[in-house]
């Protein structure tokens, strides 16, 4: 399973989303907080400390559960996604 961990208006987990989107692939979607470069407002508690049980606080964050992988920065997830996925 796919779980992104992202926010509606931030232009990188859409970049994200539109190449998983492309792929056909289906995901989870958790919105943890608002985007921001220093973190934006928590929207979810139980989410948010999910999402910083990987080691960050950072969106987008992908957790390939199937793979045991996972990752942040946009445009490494989106080369993942395309050599696993494509």
């Amino acid at each position: 399973m796919l779980v992104l961990y992202q926010s509606e208006g931030c232009p990188y987990c859409k970049k994200v989303r539109e190449t998983m989107s492309d792929l056909g692939l289906s995901f989870v979607a958790h919105n943890p907080r608002l985007p921001g470069d220093e973190g934006g407002d928590v929207t979810n508690e139980v989410t948010h400390a999910e999402l910083t049980a990987g080691g960050d606080d950072q969106i987008p964050y992908l957790v390939d559960t199937d793979r045991g992988v996972t990752m942040y920065e946009s445009d490494d997830i989106v080369d993942y996604l395309e050599t696993h996925y494509e």
